[in-house]
């Protein structure tokens, strides 16, 4: 029985959770003595040792709350295998344009338009499956397999490849010699590539989104319910729909395998007279049609469901369409290994027209999805949303870009290793090289770096402009203090370069733009010219053939270079702890998001850390009965929004949110409007009531999450540093923090007072069940946009050498049983801006027959 429940003090709880960058519990705590209160060695809650019983003892803690550390960044970074998922890249990022959908009204034939966004992503996402796998099958069995082997020149030089050689004599040839069986054993390197993706795809699946979820979280489908998706059930729960996925994604890359084999072999046969083997052929042919059909059928079927935790899985398509691909593809196989006695390898296998059709069909995925996404913001808009809405085709274009010049890269690096000093598809070369159009793919990596980097310049001259501007009146904001140029130029220097974040948009449109202007300059050059970039450019001014030429050949060394240094990366990680946790920052943002389009893309760690805290939160609060703080940093601030969103409202009255530095408003609001607009913000914070947010100008990640709505949220800038110059206070120069130490401010504990304060006794009264349920969430339109983090803006930050703007009012906590004081959250809404008993909104509560909970196919809510 809680202490409260007899007449004793409330007990409070802070529940810590740190950022991208990861923190041992000793370092949150600020206590070498830590022990584990629940959790595993991947993800944990830990506390002090001498905190380990504070529920026994409630009137130990009367001055502050108990400090507990929910530590997540094993998740990202725990294992050194991880380190390879850097090569994974394009399929994070096309699964990344998933979620960055404009927001859609609730109302019109919107729902159906969101469906085809999600549809549309699906496609780019097997597309760019079915490409890794075509560059695989490019390199081990066309340069390999086909060219290589078939050239005595190649394969006679390496002792490895001998046996694969044919001899002068075709009577004397060995078993292998034969191209068909060399293709055939070529096949096993991207089939053992396939497997190692539905591999690592299966076993993260196991352990992420194959976690139940809370209890009494599963529900019927309710189309008309106004609940924002993070809110939904079913939104960390993406079992199904993965695993569907999955199947297909495998299905495609052994059926790409079986395509490579089969087109040279059956046009072979039918230029031979073989009938049989013909007939064969055909029908071969004609059931990897069939494959290609069911996988892009499957693809397209189901999209995700958000509304309930669907724990079913499809058996038939999971089983049954990877085992059929297997089964084809050995068949294909043993066909092409039949004796063929007459048969020579020749030229390049039939790969140009495929790689083209891929790019092209690329392109079109990426204006269709440009078209959908600007309907749907021009039907709900939101002027903070990224690139006016459309942020998702842009990064879907950068994900395609990736998938194509890597490919490219890879195919155009081991050809320039076979054929030795001579160029591919030059002359004078032992052997034609790759497809052309991946030869031009490759050459598109230098034009588009040079862009980059005149971007990059671009910015860096802004920034130093900035800076010089914003220095003078940086001593003006600590009073009394004398000007030192040097130091205003180094405070100044900071929030310049902080204000870049708010460029990103820019940043990633000119990439994108220009690099469909280069694709499509590339798709043409090759199917116009049929020749490799150097080539195409022969005879024409001097210039331009030596641009070409060097493109040509740096883009192969660019893509061998970054290949290298990833693998390289990934060894290192095996053995130094620091490079491991490194590289899994790097993940940390683009992994928060369920694999909803990509199921090889790296898995969410939200499915696995979300869950945690909300189980955390409501089994305590309904333990102890007690106030819980949760307040987040970086990352962990988005987490936490996140779990506080899943808590039933019963549940959500106890608890008080505090983020900081926090990227809710300043990435996530303008690249993921669907899910963190301006209105879905409102509701939560209407939801939670108990909401502050603190801000620096220096931070680069963090800035306000409600700006300008007059939501009482956001709380900043905050002085940093937090004293100009030397006083008897600050007798040393105080650091510009920039992102970090949050909690040395005297304000975040000023806040987290205050905000335990306003739960107050009050807000641990059960609400009536039959309460009208949450409102619907405002539409984006209906909110101001959250302003940028600007510069200019950043200039006026408050602050005084030796007392710095810490408090609008002073925070007192209450004794036991007292009303709660005023702190610096009065500005905040209060629960009667929210509907319900006691201004409170009621639980969710569905009174559907329980029936409908299995019916099948639900139409999910976000494609």
């Amino acid at each position: 029985m809680p202490a409260s429940a007899v007449g004793g003090p409330p007990l409070s709880l802070e529940l810590l959770v740190h950022g991208v960058a990861g923190a041992a519990p000793g370092e949150l705590l600020s206590d070498p003595h830590t022990v584990r209160v629940t959790g595993d060695s991947t993800a944990a809650v830990f506390r002090r040792a001498e905190d380990a019983d504070a529920e026994s003892h409630p009137e130990r803690y009367t001055d502050g709350p108990v400090a507990e550390a929910y530590c997540w960044s094993r998740l990202t970074s725990g294992n050194g295998t991880r380190a390879l998922w850097l090569l994974l890249l394009p399929f994070m990022v096309v699964n990344l344009a998933h979620w960055a959908r404009p927001a859609a009204p609730a109302t019109g034939p919107c729902p159906h338009v969101v469906r085809v966004y999600g549809l549309l992503v699906r496609i780019l996402a097997l597309s760019l499956t079915v490409l890794l796998i075509a560059a695989a099958c490019e390199v081990a069995l066309d340069l390999f397999a086909w060219q290589c082997a078939g050239s005595g020149a190649c394969s006679g030089s390496r002792l490895w490849s001998r046996f694969l050689a044919p001899g002068p004599d075709p009577a004397d040839a060995g078993w292998w010699t034969q191209p068909g069986r060399r293709l055939a054993l070529g096949a096993l390197v991207p089939v053992a590539l396939t497997w190692l993706l539905w591999f690592l795809s299966n076993r993260t699946w196991s352990a992420y989104e194959s976690q139940p979820p809370p209890a009494g979280t599963a529900g019927p489908d309710r189309p008309d319910d106004p609940t924002p998706a993070l809110g939904r059930p079913g939104f960390w729960y993406g079992r199904r729909l993965v695993a569907r996925l999955r199947a297909a994604h495998t299905a495609a890359g052994l059926l790409t395998v079986a395509a490579t084999v089969a087109a040279p072999t059956v046009r072979h046969d039918r230029r031979a007279d073989a009938p049989a083997l013909e007939a064969l052929g055909w029908a071969v042919q004609g059931l990897l049609a069939a494959g290609a059909v069911t996988v892009v059928w499957v693809v397209c079927r189901r999209g995700r469901t958000e509304d309930r935790a669907d724990d079913r899985l499809d058996r038939a398509a999971i089983t049954l369409l990877p085992g059929c691909a297997l089964a084809l593809l050995v068949a294909v196989l043993l066909h092409a290994c039949w004796s063929r006695p007459d048969w020579t390898s020749a030229g390049r296998l039939p790969g140009d027209l495929a790689f083209g059709l891929l790019m092209l069909g690329q392109g079109c995925c990426v204006l269709a999805l440009v078209a959908v996404a600007g309907y749907l913001h021009h039907r709900d808009p939101d002027p903070a949303a990224a690139l006016n809405g459309l942020g998702g085709p842009a990064v879907a274009m950068l994900g395609c870009a990736l998938g194509g010049v890597m490919s490219g890269g890879v195919a155009q690096r081991v050809a320039d290793w076979l054929d030795g000093g001579a160029a591919p598809g030059s002359p004078g070369a032992p052997f034609p090289g790759p497809p052309v159009v991946l030869s031009w793919q490759a050459a598109v990596l230098p034009p588009l770096l040079l862009v980059l980097a005149l971007l990059v310049a671009w910015f860096a001259v802004r920034g130093a402009l900035v800076r010089r501007r914003l220095a003078p009146a940086v001593a003006a904001e600590y009073p009394g203090e004398t000007p030192d140029r040097d130091r205003s130029l180094r405070i100044a220097g900071a929030r310049a370069a902080a204000a870049f974040t708010d460029s990103a948009p820019c940043f990633m449109a000119t990439v994108a733009g220009a690099t469909l202007l280069l694709g499509a300059g590339a798709l043409a050059g090759a199917w116009f010219t049929g020749k490799v970039p150097g080539e195409a450019a022969r005879g024409a001014q001097p210039l331009l053939e030596t641009a070409a030429r060097a493109a040509q050949g740096a883009g192969s060394w660019l893509i061998g270079f970054c290949f290298v240094l990833f693998v390289t990366w990934g060894r290192r990680a095996y053995r130094d702890a620091a490079a491991r946790r490194t590289i899994g920052i790097l993940w940390d943002i683009g992994t928060f998001w369920p694999r909803a389009a990509h199921p090889f893309a790296p898995p969410c760690y939200a499915e696995r850390a979300v869950p945690d805290l909300t189980w955390r939160m409501t089994g305590w609060t309904e333990r102890t009965g007690g106030r819980l703080v949760i307040s987040g940093h970086s990352q962990g601030s988005v987490l936490a929004a996140a779990a506080v969103w899943q808590l039933a409202p019963a549940v959500r009255r106890r608890v008080a949110l505090l983020t900081y530095g926090s990227p809710i408003g300043r990435l996530y609001s303008r690249w993921f409007p669907a899910f963190f607009g301006p209105g879905q913000l409102v509701a939560l914070h209407r939801e939670v009531d108990c909401w502050r947010n603190l801000w620096r100008a220096t931070d680069p990640i963090g800035g306000p999450v409600l700006a300008g709505t007059g939501e009482g949220v956001d709380r900043g800038p905050l002085a940093d540093p937090i004293a100009y110059g030397r006083s008897s206070r600050h007798p040393l120069p105080a650091p510009i923090l920039g992102h970090l130490d949050y909690q040395a401010d005297p304000a975040f504990a000023a806040e987290r007072d205050a905000l335990l304060a306003r739960l107050g006794p009050a807000a641990r009264t059960a609400a009536p069940t039959d309460a009208p349920s949450t409102p619907p969430v405002p539409s984006a339109a209906s909110v101001p946009a959250a302003s940028a983090v600007v510069a200019a803006e950043a200039s006026h930050a408050p602050g005084a050498p030796d007392t710095p703007a810490v408090t609008d009012t002073p925070a007192v906590t209450p004794a036991p049983g007292a009303p709660a004081a005023p702190g610096p959250v009065a500005d905040t809404p209060g629960t009667g801006d929210t509907p319900g008993a006691g201004g409170v909104p009621a639980p969710r509560l569905s009174k559907a027959p329980a029936e409908q909970v299995e019916r099948a196919d639900p139409p999910g809510r976000a494609g």
